[in-house]
């Protein structure tokens, strides 16, 4: 009699996206997701989302993505080179990897898809006769998290703007702090943990993981367009220590200090241009700011004699994310000023 598989197949009947890869049998391998969608530039053919497996012994399945957006580039770096040094023998469980989940826009290096300009971490639950964003976010939901028991989802600020490296934790469909993502966060093991509330997006993959039941954290590992050291670090350190926690990988569960937990909750977190110019910061992300500080200022080159407008705080705390963007236009993002849990 063949002994039953340890792990459950994903379902792919109720996409459109084909799996050119094994999810479920034992060992290591890759291959691709392949979207269909027949267009000027790939007429009748497919577009690959790049899709790695590692199968253990017993134990939970997790899912690593990375890559939602195409300009962010840790994440993808971190993944693969975690799947490239982890042995099937020294995995408990399933690592499930999607290091270019938005494919498309990770070929294109752009933070929203080329094929229909939708943002992949907006578009959840998605939908399986939708546009390419759509049947990614779908598939996603009803494919991989059913037999997903963690997600953990890697972000930076892509070429736009800079994060301070953190872990981010969603409250519980009841409002309440997740103790499931906590605890992940805290395994994670940056200094800042953002707790999303009425602030966090229910189209994201965190909203869907919340909306599954699914334990579920991301992370925002720094920006800027390109892969930085320390950042990458973090990830790599973050991802280690996580599936530790889980119980997924062996290794020392080390004792960290208490991370400082913020939320983006009052008005005027969001800081945003009000005219055209030139942005010159005077606060970087991890810095503290209090209510009326300067955080920069905007300066028009075109009209030398104009005055540059001051931009205040309208609320005081952490700088948790900055622009990378010196050229602003009225409604730009400045900057995210983050308060503590209270």
């Amino acid at each position: 009699m063949t002994a039953a598989p340890l792990f459950q197949a994903p379902d792919f009947s109720a996409t459109r996206i084909q799996p050119e890869i094994d999810l479920a049998a034992p060992g290591k391998r890759s291959g691709h997701l392949g979207l269909l969608w027949s267009d000027n530039a790939n007429p009748l053919g497919v577009y690959r989302i790049p899709a790695m497996c590692i199968v253990g012994g017993p134990g939970p399945t997790v899912l690593l993505l990375a890559g939602v957006h195409g300009d962010e580039y840790e994440g993808p770096v971190a993944l693969t080179r975690m799947y490239q040094e982890l042995a099937p023998e020294k995995v408990a469980g399933r690592l499930i990897f999607l290091p270019m989940l938005n494919g498309p826009a990770c070929q294109a290096g752009t933070r929203v898809s080329p094929l229909d300009g939708g943002n992949l971490n907006r578009a959840f639950p998605g939908d399986p006769e939708g546009p390419p964003t759509q049947q990614i976010a779908h598939m996603v939901s009803a494919c991989l998290l059913p037999v997903a028991d963690a997600v953990i989802d890697l972000h930076s600020g892509g070429q736009a703007s800079w994060f301070v490296p953190c872990a981010l934790a969603a409250r519980g469909r009841d409002g309440a702090l997740d103790p499931d993502n906590i605890k992940m966060a805290r395994a994670f093991g940056t200094e800042v943990v953002w707790v999303l509330g009425a602030a966090n997006d229910s189209r994201s993959v965190n909203g869907a993981a919340t909306a599954a039941g699914v334990p579920c954290i991301a992370a925002e590992l720094g920006g800027g367009g390109a892969v930085g050291i320390d950042p990458l670090d973090a990830a790599e350190t973050g991802l280690c220590r996580t599936l530790i926690e889980l119980g997924v990988v062996e290794g020392e569960r080390i004792a960290l200090p208490e991370p400082r937990l913020v939320e983006l909750a009052r008005p005027g977190h969001r800081v945003t241009a009000p005219e055209t110019g030139l942005y010159q910061p005077a606060k970087q992300a991890g810095e503290s700011v209090g209510e009326g500080e300067c955080l920069g200022w905007i300066l028009s080159p075109e009209r030398p004699e104009a005055p540059p407008v001051e931009i205040l705080a309208r609320t005081s705390g952490l700088v948790l994310a900055e622009t990378r963007r010196a050229r602003v236009v009225p409604g730009s993002f400045l900057a995210f000023i983050a308060s503590d849990v209270g």
